[in-house]
Parts: structure tokens; C-alpha cells; sequence
């Protein structure tokens, strides 16, 4: 496929040159932030196909999010895996797969950054989930990946590793959040079981009090 990347314009606005000097030298960034930062916040600045500018201030999100990921290494241990990271997990696995062939790469990077956080407010993270995040990460971020890959006790690199295999048993959320409208406003809203009949929903819809108001007469 020919993918026509966005053009990356200077902190002003124009596009970069020597004229205007806003230029970014990537060895500066590098030796500031690291090579992986430099890489996740180029492919999360937005869209592959659309232009944006550059700013260092907003590159610190993505340093944030790498630094995360080191410490969470370190709450690696022996513990039953968690049924929300594993669900979070196993949807992180097929949605950054199918933003990669896409060139959806900002959108990937969101996806393990919910993984991330979700993770993080653990205590204890058991060691075949986080191995599986770093598989994901590997192509955005692939020195601190093979760092820790090696760290774990692996003695071939994590680049040379199969991607993960989803399960779909873990794609469905067993709570879901119903929105109810009425005249296009949002007026209530309420969680529920998923696999609830659409009667019983509409039933619960219509015992909202705020629903109950709007519908009067």
C-alpha cells in the first residue's frame, strides 16, 4: 500500500526550515527524551495521513507513559491474573493489531496507554500479561521493550517473538453502560448486565427518574 504521511510542521505553525529556524534536530530530542519517546509521540501526535505540529511540551505525555511502563516491571509477581487487565488486555491485543495494518499508529499507542493505567493500579501484576503487553509495544517502542524483555530472563530478542493471539471469550464486557435520550439529549444513564433483553432494558430505561420526567404527558 502507498501511504502519504502528514507533514510535521515547526512549534509555529510553518513548515520547517532553516529560514524560519524551527527546526527540530532529532539527536537533540534523543539525547533529551530517548529514541523511543521521540518514536511514540510522532506516531501519537494524530492521524498517519493528516499534518500537525511539533511541541515538545506535549512530548513529555508520551515519556510519562514509557516511564510507566519501566515501573511496572517492577510490580511483576506471583498473582492470579486480574479479570479486568486480562479483558483489557486481550482487546488491547486485537485493537493494536488492527490499527497497525491500518496505520491507525495513534490510536494503537491511546489503546496501551489504557492498558497501562489500568495495570498500574494493581499492587501486583502477574508476569505472562505484562510479557504480552511488552509484545505489543515492541514496534513503537523497541529499546525499552527488549530491555526489559531481557530483564524477565529471555535470551532471544522480543523482536523476534510471534505476535500474541487474542481470546474472544475476553472481548465482551460482561457490564455494560446504557445511555438513555429522549428528543436527541442525553437524560440518564445506568449500568446493566450485557446479554440483558432488549424488553428489560427499555424497562429499566423507563424507571429513570430523570426519564420519567421528560416523558410526562
Amino acid at each position: 500500500q502507498l501511504k502519504n504521511q502528514g507533514l510535521i510542521s515547526g512549534s509555529d505553525g510553518r513548515k520547517m526550515s532553516k529560514r524560519w529556524g524551527n527546526v527540530i534536530n532529532p539527536d537533540d530530542v534523543i539525547a533529551s527524551y530517548g529514541a523511543d519517546t521521540l518514536r511514540v509521540y510522532e506516531m501519537f501526535m494524530g492521524p498517519f495521513e493528516q499534518g500537525a505540529s511539533w511541541s515538545t511540551e506535549s512530548m513529555i505525555g508520551s515519556r510519562r507513559f514509557l516511564d510507566r511502563v519501566w515501573k511496572l516491571a517492577g510490580k511483576i509477581g506471583k498473582v492470579k491474573t486480574d479479570e479486568v487487565v486480562e479483558n483489557t488486555l486481550h482487546k488491547a491485543i486485537k485493537k493494536v493489531g488492527e490499527d497497525i495494518d491500518q496505520f491507525a499508529f495513534n490510536t494503537a499507542i491511546s489503546t496501551m496507554m489504557v492498558l497501562s493505567n489500568e495495570m498500574d493500579k494493581l499492587e501486583l501484576i502477574d508476569r505472562k500479561t505484562f510479557e504480552y503487553f511488552l509484545r505489543i509495544l515492541a514496534p513503537f517502542a523497541p529499546h525499552i521493550t527488549e530491555e526489559l524483555w531481557f530483564s524477565l530472563g529471555h535470551n532471544q530478542s522480543i523482536h523476534l517473538e510471534t505476535w500474541p493471539t487474542y481470546d474472544k471469550t475476553k472481548l465482551q464486557d460482561k457490564i455494560v453502560t446504557i445511555v438513555v435520550q429522549v428528543n436527541g439529549k442525553v437524560r440518564a444513564s445506568f449500568e446493566i448486565e450485557a446479554g440483558i433483553k432488549q424488553s428489560e432494558v427499555e424497562n429499566l430505561a423507563l424507571e429513570q427518574e430523570m426519564v420519567k420526567k421528560w416523558l410526562v404527558g
